[in-house]
């Protein structure tokens, strides 16, 4: 079928897109930079100020389908603007909470359902922002496309590390909180204005191109993918969430200089993924690429184990090689997903793909905070590098 046309405009609506991913990984990811500020000075353990980093990618777990869903049948611009508001909403009151005369337990109960209120809306740029990019853009410039839409996740990041904990420790968690509520207040105006459904085709066109049906009944190709995207967001949410914590407590750099090693990290990330993706274009392949990416994250992770555990002086540069691989894998399997399902599927096939992604993302934060209690940083890095080893067999080929 025929990619539809609308001029340069289609490079607006990703750059839309881009500002609805961005925004939500403030809240998804964002939380994690509270960590330090939760464990030293608001008394919680490192587990449990990791189940509160994780509690925004637990709400998403429940909406990602559903936000797929409504995509399908009402269209990306409607999710985004819908999603990205009650995102904004929820981190509102999660930042009013903090000033509220509650006890630890009720304050952290509250807040934590807050933060998945937040998580279940802000999810909807996964599903929706992605198949928006593929319906406009030809399949020579999807991958290009695909990677600088995936680039706006660690673009967040970069910004939340910039700005959340240097807010914490100057003004509260209540300011850090209301970051990612003006973040995503922000995108839900912009998406509902400037969005632009991509039409779909006729269901007599659809059906002569093979993309009407269940594409799930056909091949295992999906399924193998978000079985080996699962693994390779262990070693991506092991560094997301706990690289600030290893540089302030075992390295011994204070939070700002910590938060600009994080947000160079992720706009390095963030370049590895436009440039992963204008490679596949190049090759033609998403999943050859994704392979190699995928043994180039285990060495990574070995890498970053063992010059933690030396103390070595070039640990911080493992680091940020580490960060822009484990960053590298995630637009060429969105674009491979979304080329696959079609027009028809592509946005419930997107939610499946990120909602087996965020159940183990969600389970980073408590599962490796406790490694890191018992075994330290080398150990739990090593351990991360046993998912993307057994991601490499599963990738499937073209």
């Amino acid at each position: 079928m025929d990619t539809p046309d609308i001029g340069g405009r289609r490079w607006l609506i990703l750059a839309l897109g881009v500002l609805a991913q961005a925004s939500q990984a403030t809240v998804i990811n964002g939380v994690a930079f509270l960590i330090p500020t939760l464990n030293q000075e608001g008394g919680f353990t490192l587990a449990q100020a990791g189940t509160l980093a994780g509690a925004p990618i637990l709400g998403g777990v429940f909406t990602l389908v559903v936000w797929g869903a409504i995509a399908d049948r009402f269209g990306e611009r409607l999710a985004l603007a819908a999603g990205l508001g009650i995102a904004a909403v929820a981190m509102g009151l999660a930042s009013a909470t903090t000033s509220l005369d509650l006890s630890r337990t009720a304050s952290a109960a509250l807040l934590g359902l807050l933060l998945m209120c937040a998580g279940a809306g802000a999810v909807s740029a996964n599903s929706a922002s992605g198949r928006v990019v593929v319906g406009w853009f030809p399949p020579h410039q999807r991958g290009l496309a695909m990677g600088i839409r995936q680039m706006s996740v660690p673009l967040g990041v970069a910004a939340g590390a910039l700005v959340i904990p240097t807010l914490a420790g100057d003004h509260g968690i209540a300011w850090a909180l209301a970051f990612p509520m003006l973040a995503c207040g922000l995108a839900a105006v912009a998406c509902a204005v400037g969005v632009v459904d991509p039409p779909p085709p006729g269901r007599a066109e659809a059906e002569r191109a093979g993309v009407l049906g269940n594409p799930y009944r056909s091949s295992m190709s999906l399924t193998r993918i978000h079985l080996a995207s699962i693994l390779l967001v262990v070693p991506q949410y092991v560094v997301w969430t706990y690289a600030l914590v290893w540089l302030i407590a075992d390295r011994g750099w204070d939070e700002v200089g910590a938060g600009l090693v994080i947000t160079a990290a992720q706009i390095l990330g963030a370049l590895g993924r436009v440039v992963t993706g204008a490679w596949s274009d190049r090759v033609g392949s998403r999943l050859g690429p994704m392979r190699i990416v995928a043994i180039s994250v285990v060495v990574s992770m070995v890498a970053l184990s063992v010059t933690a555990w030396t103390d070595s002086a070039i640990a911080v540069g493992v680091l940020l090689v580490a960060s822009i691989l484990t960053s590298a894998p995630n637009g060429l399997a969105f674009t491979a997903v979304a080329e696959i399902a079609g027009p028809f599927w592509g946005g419930r096939a997107l939610g499946i793909q990120n909602t087996g992604q965020f159940v183990f993302a969600a389970a980073v934060g408590p599962v490796f905070g406790g490694l890191i209690a018992a075994v330290g940083f080398p150990a739990a890095f090593a351990l991360a590098a046993i998912a993307p080893a057994a991601a490499v067999p599963v990738v499937p080929k073209d």
